[in-house]
């Protein structure tokens, strides 16, 4: 069994950046990549970002160039350095991790809300 714990959502001017973090723990798994996708009100969850174990990344067209995401495999956490953000980013994000199965997991999300 994987938790996933998020942090570091909020509010943000547009133009401005946030970094959410993402900590899996438990026992007896290998994660082979994490995530990030988001879910807007009344929109299906799409995918923002995925990095592999071994730093290989995949962004969505609409965050290229603007997010980064990173991952430190001895914390099993993954980072999502959020800049110029936009109104459009304004979704609850959700990290991902899959194992080595193939089972994904999900975090509870976190809220993230940019508005002036």
């Amino acid at each position: 069994q994987v938790q996933l714990v998020e942090s570091g959502g909020g509010l943000a001017q547009p133009g401005g950046s946030l970094r959410l973090s993402c900590a899996a723990s438990g026992s007896g798994f290998s994660i082979t990549s994490m995530g990030w996708s988001r879910q807007a009100p009344g929109k299906e969850r799409e995918l923002v970002a995925t990095i592999t174990t071994g730093g290989i990344t995949n962004y969505a067209d609409s965050v290229k160039g603007r997010f980064t995401i990173s991952r430190d495999n001895a914390k099993n956490t993954v980072y999502l350095q959020m800049n110029n953000l936009k109104p459009e980013d304004t979704a609850v994000y959700y990290c991902n991790a899959r194992i080595t199965s193939g089972q994904r997991y999900w975090g509870q999300g976190t809220q993230v809300t940019v508005s002036s």
